[in-house]
């Protein structure tokens, strides 16, 4: 593993099943009467959050506290960064404290490179997502998902998911969370198809290692895993669709569209959902949509990440039969 997790693209193969492996190691604590790991007693994380994110920062916090770690929050609004402080200062105060990790969400595109790569701290940075650029460990916490239910967790142990067929539906154009998909199951070996309006396609997206649609029926049909994702009007200065029926007509995923997909095909969603608009509640409560799992599972992820940057490259949970918790 690198000292930072910034961009699923900087992810080789071998990296990206080594946290999926690992993942499904730390996975296992969950089930276990007490949920904690002394992995990374000793060590701070800061959750740094220029972004409201109760989902992604309580996920990062509950990873952190049970490797053990101490856990300081930092929000932006009524601190010092409200009041005028830089991403610099604030990075050199976090250093003062003795930060071994800081995990950043922020609204500009580049924030967490500026800080991995500014020399202001000398900790590992984990991009919790910034502006609309990547969202690298939701990226793996759907390929975690991806691999379990299409693979299975004890047989996708040191396997990719070649061969699978990923569709990728909504706001491609505001989405970290599609660009870094793109990335990650490109190199985990999938065939990614991205499907939206084409005023919601980002420019350059020739570029990208997927085929584009803007027809979601012809495409359902060959799809192992259909991602809907959230129309982000907040991102949105101008009309990109007629209507919000119109949009549910042409790119939402009903129980009518859901039939169509193969038998063993599963629904994702990063969250949170706009029921109604691009998913419908049948949909989202039926056992063929993971987004609750999404949820689970982006803690063994995030825990994994953590351990991996801070911890060590060998097993986190289960080493020569013994857990860490009887070293």
């Amino acid at each position: 593993m690198q000292r930072h997790l910034i961009s699923a693209a900087d992810l080789t193969r071998d990296d990206a099943v080594l946290i999926l492996d690992t993942a499904e190691e730390m996975g296992r604590v969950a089930d276990r009467p007490i949920k904690k790991l002394p992995t990374l007693r000793g060590r701070t994380v800061v959750n740094l959050f220029f972004e409201d994110s109760t989902r992604t920062r309580i996920s990062f916090e509950a990873a952190a506290k049970r490797l053990s770690a101490d856990v300081i929050n930092f929000s932006a609004k009524g601190s010092s960064v409200s009041k005028g402080e830089s991403l610099k200062d604030t990075a050199l105060t976090l250093e003062a404290m003795g930060a071994d990790a800081v995990v950043i969400r922020h609204h500009d595109s580049g924030a967490p490179h500026r800080l991995a790569t500014s020399g202001w701290i000398g900790g590992s940075v984990v991009n919790a997502g910034d502006g609309t650029h990547e969202h690298p460990t939701q990226a793996l916490l759907d390929a975690f998902t991806m691999r379990r239910r299409l693979v299975g967790p004890d047989a996708g142990i040191g396997r990719d998911l070649a061969g699978r067929r990923i569709t990728i539906v909504g706001d491609i154009l505001h989405s970290r969370v599609a660009r870094s998909n793109v990335h990650l199951l490109h190199t985990l070996g999938a065939e990614v198809t991205l499907v939206a309006p084409p005023t919601l396609v980002p420019i350059g997206v020739g570029t990208w290692p997927c085929e584009v649609s803007y027809d979601l029926d012809a495409v359902l049909p060959k799809s192992d895993a259909v991602m809907m994702l959230r129309v982000q009007r907040e991102r949105m200065n101008a009309a990109f669709f007629p209507t919000e029926r119109e949009y549910a007509r042409r790119y939402g995923l009903d129980a009518d569209r859901m039939a169509r997909m193969p038998e063993d095909a599963i629904v994702m969603h990063p969250g949170p959902m706009n029921r109604g608009m691009e998913i419908t509640a049948e949909v989202a409560d039926s056992p063929r949509c993971t987004a609750v799992e999404q949820v689970a599972n982006g803690v063994s992820i995030r825990m994994a990440v953590l351990y991996l940057l801070l911890g060590g490259s060998e097993p986190a949970v289960t080493t020569n039969n013994r857990t860490e918790e009887n070293k």
